[in-house]
């Protein structure tokens, strides 16, 4: 195929140093890059790398208010990038998510604009009546302004056409084996290899994670609770407040090395993913590179990637039958093996991007 002129708007910017959507951003960038296409990634005027240039991709820095406006600079940061976007002549314009750059989809440049939507922002219940109104109201101007939709969830596939009535190509992340464990990372935490249960998750109620600290607790199994994610917010500061005298629950706050978070991973007895709203949430498909034995909350998003090879909760009573179910979890090495299995060979990043070449050369 002709060699294109790609924009990525929609992330904070590369290298990644926020999240998913920039953890997309930075492996489909550099793998499109890789493939000889001319690629530009935006990135805002916050992010802590201020180059030109990153592996092959080219950056585009915007005025990015968030720092000091909250919110309301998200809008104003997408409104900067799509404004820059309109001058650049750009063949495809790839925008990971809608939340606040729907809104300005009258001012969207006018080439092929391809549209990931990520999960259903409107159903987090951290957000208030009138931001969930909102939320849905920009998922469906974006569905109904994009030329093409990328769905990252057969679960949102379904959703876009039941909801919209529109088609969408299903193209999930991409993730990573892990290959090399080392136990004295551990040390740092005063953590047992394959003694401890882990949880990785921001502090948000959909995430599930007071259920899983209560079946922890209810279980009277010796083992730790290990809990990972900033707990700055309101949940965190709850969570941590009300927990603070169990000795089975540890908050050990925000870990940002992505070697010694696959090494915690490797080493933990369940690793219990509760995120219950959006699509292919990527620090599953980590656990599944890194051989965790997984307990994911029960629904749709998280069946489609894990099938049979998880243990499945939607209450505390299940979550607790779980953690005194498992007492070697060698015996469920089958489970492991085959979702790893699975990121070594559906969802590696060179296939996921071969995936988006494939979508923009139909274009």
């Amino acid at each position: 195929m002709r060699r294109l002129k790609i924009g990525i708007l929609g992330s904070r910017g590369i290298p990644n140093r926020y999240g998913g959507y920039e953890q997309c951003a930075e492996y489909l960038s550099v793998g499109l890059a890789d493939k000889g296409h001319e690629v530009y990634v935006y990135n805002s005027s916050n992010h802590e790398y201020k180059g030109s240039n990153w592996k092959g991709v080219q950056l585009i820095h915007c005025n990015d208010p968030e720092n000091k406006l909250g919110t309301i600079g998200q809008f104003i940061y997408d409104w900067n990038c799509i404004s820059d976007a309109r001058k650049r002549d750009f063949d495809i314009i790839l925008q990971l998510g809608y939340t606040s750059s729907s809104i300005w989809y009258w001012r969207w440049p006018k080439t092929i604009n391809i549209v990931n939507m990520d999960g259903l922002e409107w159903k987090r219940s951290k957000y208030s009546k009138p931001v969930q109104k909102f939320l849905k109201y920009a998922e469906k101007l974006a569905a109904n302004n994009a030329d093409i939709l990328i769905a990252d969830s057969t679960g949102i596939q379904q959703h876009l056409k039941n909801a919209y009535n529109k088609t969408s190509f299903y193209i999930p992340y991409g993730s990573e084996i892990f290959t090399d464990p080392n136990e004295s990372g551990l040390k740092k935490y005063a953590l047992i290899p394959f003694h401890y249960n882990l949880l990785i998750a921001r502090m948000e109620p959909e995430n599930n994670i007071e259920m899983i600290i209560q079946a922890s607790i209810k279980s009277r199994k010796e083992q730790p609770l290990v809990i990972v994610g900033s707990t700055k917010n309101k949940y965190g500061v709850y969570l941590q407040q009300k927990y603070k005298e169990s000795k089975k629950i540890q908050f050990i706050g925000g870990v940002y090395d992505k070697n010694v978070i696959n090494n915690l991973r490797y080493f933990s007895r369940i690793y219990f993913h509760g995120h219950s709203v959006g699509g292919t949430n990527p620090s599953l498909l980590e656990a599944m590179g890194c051989k965790a034995l997984i307990a994911a909350h029960d629904n749709i998003f998280n069946k489609a990637i894990l099938v049979d090879n998880a243990f499945y909760f939607s209450n505390v009573e299940q979550c607790t039958a779980i953690i005194k179910a498992v007492e070697n979890r060698m015996a469920f090495k089958e489970m492991i093996d085959n979702n790893f299995a699975k990121i070594k060979t559906v969802y590696t990043w060179e296939s996921i991007t071969t995936q988006y070449e494939h979508v923009m050369a139909k274009l």
